[in-house]
């Protein structure tokens, strides 16, 4: 009878000179400790100096340089003062609608109003999105819609949205959701796109099907197209946003960026325009910093496609 005992794998390992060397056996228990380092991924943090080296000082070197080329354009007077005020210009702005306690009330007026539309938008586009790509009818019918949608600027809908709605808070609501739903349901119609169908295959085999199914295979696996989408869905927000309170006015609506940058267009104030346009600038830098950044390395993080800390 045949022996059924597993015998060491026997390979030749070659030596310095690049001849195989003999007697050299490789046991399974070797080969399977090869497979389990590749396998094994390996996260490594930066130090904090590097960090700082890498990351914090490179914009801030790039700020200065932008400061210093806007100071010295002011010195040299190379256009009149109302059309390229002085950096301390700008800050003696800015310190204006802090002592009048206004700064953070305009901020945060605009800034819940571009959340909650894009919360609004997330959850119109995503069953959107999934329709779309797993029903072929419906893809045929409003795919090329979506794509349309899309490329057309946010500022055109701003005329319609008042005329249907008023000039109020359901007005901007409307136009963030037409210019944020479709970015939204395309990233995830990209993302459902690139899912191998071996995951699907899979997920069908262990009973995941429909709402399960997009649950617990399809949304994980398209995630990163997903999250992409999701980027630019929150971009589209945000100029929607601004599109809207630059165009409409009215005392029902408060004061936000987009309505203090055209209050200040008005009254010709160019310090309080550069003000508004960097206070504009600052808070889409911050959100993609502070929430869609560190969510996308996460996720890259799991997925064994980030293995430094970024």
């Amino acid at each position: 009878m045949a022996s059924t005992d597993t015998a060491p794998v026997q390979t030749q390992r070659p030596t310095a000179d690049n001849t195989p060397a003999k007697d050299s056996p490789v046991s399974t228990e070797d080969l399977g400790a090869g497979l389990d380092a590749l396998d094994s991924v390996t996260i490594q943090h930066a130090p904090i100096t590097r960090t700082l080296r890498e990351k914090v000082l490179p914009p801030v070197i790039a700020i200065a340089l932008v400061l210093g080329l806007w100071q010295l354009a002011f010195t040299l007077h190379l256009t009149d003062t109302y059309k390229l005020p002085s950096p301390a210009m700008v800050w003696h702005s800015l310190t204006d609608l802090w002592y009048a306690g206004t700064l953070f009330s305009i901020i945060w007026t605009s800034l819940w109003r571009g959340i909650s539309g894009f919360l609004a938008a997330v959850a119109i586009g995503t069953p959107i999105g999934l329709l779309v790509a797993r029903t072929r009818p419906v893809r045929a019918a409003i795919g090329p819609i979506l794509s349309g949608l899309q490329s057309l600027p946010s500022v055109a809908w701003v005329p319609a949205a008042v005329i249907w709605l008023g000039i109020n808070d359901s007005a901007m609501y409307a136009v963030i959701l037409l210019g944020a739903v479709p970015s939204i349901a395309n990233g995830l119609v990209s993302g459902i796109d690139q899912v191998p169908p071996l995951f699907l295959r899979a997920g069908r085999t262990m009973g995941a099907t429909g709402l399960t199914g997009a649950r617990h295979v399809l949304l994980p696996a398209a995630l990163p197209g997903y999250l992409a989408g999701l980027k630019q869905g929150w971009a589209f927000s945000w100029r929607s946003l601004m599109a809207a309170e630059l165009i409409a006015s009215s005392p029902d609506l408060g004061l936000g960026l987009g309505r203090y940058l055209e209050n200040r267009r008005e009254d010709i104030d160019m310090p309080g325009v550069l003000l508004g346009i960097i206070l504009i600038l600052t808070v889409g830098i911050a959100i993609d910093l502070l929430v869609f950044s560190p969510i996308e390395r996460t996720v890259l993080r799991s997925r064994g496609l980030l293995t430094t800390n970024r």
